[in-house]
């Protein structure tokens, strides 16, 4: 019994399924009421990821039309968790109720559009395909932005368009990342800011290339 349970622990280290997943559990304050998770957070993340069962999305523009300096962020997306890919939450939806410290973002074409009782419209004959793909129903989704919002939003859509919610994390925001995998895009050259974005997996979505609805 002892080799089968020693054997069982190396599988699970090999498929890099070694730490247990906790449930999703909202924290308590105001990082609750950004839905950012108690257990899997922008603290404890280093210890999930690299898993083969889960995919980790970060859903920042590379540069946002919101100000978020002005509540003390970064409007450009100048820095990532190593594993996490990007997939620019204001192209899936349209994105309201911002800070007014902000203003507004993107508010072009998008993939579904909300209205004002929650309701979600796919735009696209192709929409749910793209949000399926990017997001698969079958694995633990791992969602991370800049402070938490946009992971908000984005866990919330999928679970009411069907996803488990048991299976979806809101990590909270790369501003208070302090783990050991930072990939940091921003740098300075000749005392000018630049952003090494080729260093991302980023999903763009051309809207040209859809069918409206």
């Amino acid at each position: 019994m002892k080799k089968i349970m020693l054997s069982l622990a190396a599988l699970f280290l090999l498929c890099g399924c070694s730490n247990e997943l906790p449930a999703p559990e909202v924290t308590s304050g105001v990082r609750g009421e950004f839905g950012i998770d108690k257990n899997i957070n922008e603290k404890t993340i280093d210890k999930y990821l690299n898993r083969e069962d889960s995919v980790y999305i970060d859903l920042r523009m590379l540069k946002d039309e919101a100000n978020y300096e002005a509540i003390g962020g970064d409007s450009y997306l100048s820095g990532i968790v190593n594993g996490f890919e990007v997939v620019p939450l204001p192209y899936i939806v349209n994105v309201t109720n911002l800070p007014k410290e902000v203003g507004t973002t993107y508010n072009k074409e998008t993939l579904f559009t909300q209205d004002e009782n929650g309701k979600y419209t796919p735009n696209y004959e192709e929409s749910l395909t793209i949000l399926e793909d990017l997001f698969p129903k079958d694995k633990y989704i791992f969602l991370m932005c800049g402070g938490g919002g946009y992971a908000q939003v984005m866990k919330t859509m999928l679970i009411e368009l069907g996803w488990d919610k048991n299976k979806i994390y809101n990590v909270g925001g790369y501003w208070y990342y302090e783990g050991d995998n930072n990939i940091q895009i921003k740098r300075k050259y000749n005392e000018t800011d630049v952003y090494d974005f080729y260093k991302l997996a980023y999903h763009n979505i051309d809207f040209t290339a859809l069918h409206k609805k």
